[in-house]
């Protein structure tokens, strides 16, 4: 997803897998990190809990979404070929993080989220704009695809 948001903010025209029906359980990283601390104050040793916010999600609905909330046609991507063996669905079942630990996400709401996700990145492109920068300087050096 930040690769997408900061893509965007550059004026880069995003490009989606397949047909865009891919479905992801979307958290917001402060969700995701507040989970995992509940789980370590208070966790059982040796019991699996699942983080999820209960954000499934399209990937086509993320990258409009994305768009239209900085300005842009919520259509203004390319569809690129899928790989192979793309899995179409991923869920998480969250209920023994909520009922043994009493976690609840904070950003409960996809779009609030990403929008928080969003203005993040623009208050802070001083932090990531250069190490997007070098990270892609060092693709294509090593003679491997790059953004466009």
């Amino acid at each position: 997803m930040p690769r997408q948001i900061t893509n965007v903010l550059r004026g880069v025209r995003p490009r989606l897998y397949g047909d865009g029906r891919n479905v992801r359980d979307w958290i917001h990283v402060d969700d995701h990190n507040s989970a995992v601390w509940a789980i370590l104050d208070g966790g059982t040793i040796g019991r699996t809990y699942l983080i999820g916010a209960d954000g499934e999600t399209s990937n086509r609905e993320v990258v409009e979404t994305v768009l239209e909330l900085l300005g842009r046609d919520s259509q203004d991507f390319d569809f690129v070929t899928d790989r192979p063996g793309h899995d179409r669905r991923y869920a998480i079942d969250s209920t023994l993080l909520r009922t043994e630990l009493g976690w609840e996400p904070r950003f409960a709401d996809f779009r609030a989220g990403l929008e928080a996700t969003i203005e993040w990145y623009r208050a802070h492109e001083d932090w990531w704009g250069p190490r997007k920068d070098a990270t892609e300087a060092a693709y294509r050096a090593a003679g491997e695809a790059v953004t466009k």
